[in-house]
């Protein structure tokens, strides 16, 4: 049986709620709708071009739907299908463009439409060549993001230099004149091999729009309705572009979040969606979506809390309603250590499986790419099968395959002879690692942080095993990554915040929220920039269904100095039992080194953790190091409750370590 041809107009308001009708029957003029996370805002919109067509208002040929992802755009177009608006036209603003630049170039210029660049990283090697500069990928990956944020955000390569300095920009440690001129190669190179990029794809319309007035009236007699989706992502070429299509009209409908605004060190601008309403159409309507299908009230409440009483400059958006029963409350865990915060959500997301939440409904959210690996090895060591989204596995990223190689050759040539951490360093120092982090973000300071884990693991192994060289520090990174088994689409999902956006799961983990992390230690000295990150954290918590677990850790290694805070979003969400007892609910800390602990128990704990990791065949330090033994020998505990307080006692590790712990203690 097909589909109708159209639906009728009544039915297509009947399932919709009281904004989501005002929104699908708002259909002339300028409208803005504000349309918080989980509030149906693809529902209200798809409903709203659907209900024009079938009034008689829309022609359905005549409408143009645009939105950022190539997925966005296929779930509108499906919806568009199933209500019976045919003939509307769903695209990515890429893709709109290209299809007219495409069809006008060769009346334009009377040649054949120039071939894309499928990668920037060739020519932009070229070009930092000819200035002379010298580049490596994660140099080249920065720069190329650089060249596509001052496309879009209008900004020549003249005047990229001033503007960089003013904005605070930097690539790496290259001066900001040096990036000018390579952006100013860069465009040569393609004008030398006849190619453009997908930038210039947004150019070359808008180019054609503004300079062919013909043309230009032939385009808005296709186009005669908007819709923009995510339009707190638009960027200033976007936003021109848009304009050159409406051509003074003002029949355009733009939905957005101002809380979901994470793009502006790519291009977006919030002011874009801000301005809307308050100066660029000061009548227009604005539709505030704030019927939360999503998630539970707990989940909910803790998402309006990340921007309460921050005054209004920073709190545009809406508060959301829940429209679900309750739910569990929000975990708000911290850990001594980021091994114990891993152990603690590999077992949680163990307990959730048992009680019937799949694996793939599960994911742990992070600010960057470099934190993945100890949950990789958390979920690994428990085989909980999982996945990545947004980015590569540890050990499958190029820097740190390159960094095992390294230290695969030193380690058979018998090299090194300080301590291990030294010996990693001088190896790492081929690859310009040192122990002070580049200026700014991006591709570079994403490098530096994976090769800054490897530096903090041979530190592990140091402590845990003071014999240990680099050919041991080899055979734990092997281990490692075998463990990191082989990514599962039906696995637990494994993702930074920003590749999050737009999905939603059972059992939200976010992990890492404190200070240096979330914010982001490279964004504390801007103030817009530690906002952003705010609505980064809101973006994580909202994308749980009905858990969310929100966890830190006092120190980035087992035994290390409890010196870090919980994130300064939290400032307004702990309980109160957490924020005036923390110990309450922290595991015991390690003890210090003056802390008196009994030494012969600690020699059988050893010995006896030495015959497990023979006979699992693994390091011993896996096991338990010897500050997690330490802390058992100085507490004493006597029962399986007491010993999963100690730090680096997981409930897996508890149960299948437990009992013999357990029993020296008591033959002690």
């Amino acid at each position: 049986m097909g589909l109708p041809d159209r639906l009728d107009a009544d039915d297509l308001l009947s399932g919709l709620d009281p904004e989501q009708r005002e929104v699908a029957t708002t259909l002339r003029g300028p409208v803005c709708v504000i349309a918080g996370a989980g509030t149906g805002k693809t529902r209200a919109i798809t409903h709203r071009i659907a209900y024009g067509t079938a009034t008689g208002v829309y022609k359905p040929t005549e409408v143009l739907a645009v939105t950022f992802t190539v997925k966005a755009a296929g779930e509108m177009r499906e919806r568009l299908r199933t209500l019976g608006a045919h003939g509307v036209q769903a695209r990515t603003f890429h893709s709109a463009a290209l299809r007219q630049a495409r069809y006008f170039w060769p009346r334009v210029y009377g040649t054949e439409f120039p071939q894309i660049l499928e990668s920037k990283f060739a020519f932009v090697a070229e070009a930092a060549r000819q200035v002379g500069v010298r580049t490596d990928q994660a140099t080249l990956r920065d720069l190329a993001a650089e060249v596509e944020w001052a496309k879009v955000s209008n900004v020549r390569p003249d005047d990229y230099g001033a503007v960089a300095v003013r904005r605070q920009r930097t690539v790496g440690d290259i001066d900001p004149g040096e990036v000018g001129a390579i952006l100013r190669s860069y465009e040569q190179v393609k004008r030398d091999r006849g190619r453009i990029d997908m930038e210039d794809i947004l150019l070359i319309t808008a180019a054609i729009l503004a300079d062919e007035p013909a043309i230009a009236a032939e385009v808005r007699r296709q186009y005669k309705w908007f819709v923009v989706d995510e339009f707190q992502d638009v960027n200033p070429l976007q936003s021109t572009l848009l304009d050159l299509w409406l051509g003074g009209r003002d029949e355009v409908c733009v939905v957005g979040d101002p809380r979901q605004t994470i793009y502006t060190f790519a291009g977006a601008s919030a002011t874009i969606l801000g301005d809307f309403a308050k100066r660029r159409f000061p009548d227009a309507p604005q539709i505030e979506l704030v019927r939360n299908y999503r998630s539970t009230p707990q989940i909910v409440a803790a998402a309006n809390e990340v921007f309460a009483g921050r005054g209004p400059s920073v709190t545009l958006g809406v508060r959301l309603q829940s429209q679900n029963s309750p739910g569990p409350a929000v975990d708000y865990r911290p850990f001594a250590d980021e091994p114990a915060e891993a152990d603690a959500i590999a077992d949680r997301i163990v307990a959730l499986h048992r009680q019937g939440v799949s694996y793939r409904e599960m994911a742990v959210l992070y600010r960057i790419n470099a934190q993945s690996e100890v949950y990789e090895e958390a979920l690994g060591r428990l085989q909980i099968p999982y996945s990545m989204r947004g980015g590569t596995g540890f050990f499958q990223r190029p820097e740190v395959r390159q960094a095992v190689t390294l230290l695969r050759g030193s380690a058979r040539a018998g090299e090194g002879s300080g301590s291990l951490a030294d010996d990693v360093r001088a190896v790492l120092a081929a690859m310009d690692f040192s122990d002070t982090p580049p200026e700014g973000r991006g591709a570079v300071r994403d490098r530096w942080e994976s090769l800054q884990a490897i530096h903090t693991m041979a530190i592990d192994l140091a402590q845990a095993e003071p014999q240990a060289d680099l050919a041991a520090l080899v055979a734990d990174l092997d281990r490692r990554a075998e463990q990191a088994h082989a990514p599962s689409t039906d696995g637990v999902t494994l993702s930074t915040f920003h590749a999050a956006k737009g999905l939603e799961w059972d059992a939200v983990f976010v992990a890492g929220a404190q200070e240096g992390t979330l914010p982001y230690v490279a964004t504390m000295d801007d103030p817009a920039a530690v906002e952003e990150e705010r609505r980064l954290f809101y973006v994580g918590i909202t994308r749980a269904r009905r858990h969310l677990m929100v966890s830190w850790s006092a120190a980035r290694k087992a035994g290390g100095q409890a010196r870090r805070k919980p994130s300064r979003f939290l400032d307004r969400l702990l309980p109160e039992q957490v924020q005036v007892s923390r110990a309450a609910k922290r595991k015991v800390r390690l003890p210090e080194p003056d802390l008196v602990y009994d030494e012969a128990l600690f020699e059988r704990l050893r010995a006896w953790r030495k015959e497990i990791s023979q006979e699992e065949s693994k390091p011993a330090f896996t096991v338990f190091n010897d500050a997690t033994l330490k802390a058992i020998a100085a507490l004493r505990p006597s029962s399986a409750e007491q010993l999963l307080q100690v730090s680096g006692v997981g409930q897996s590790k508890l149960e299948k370590y437990g009992d013999g712990v357990l029993a020296i203690i008591a033959d002690s």
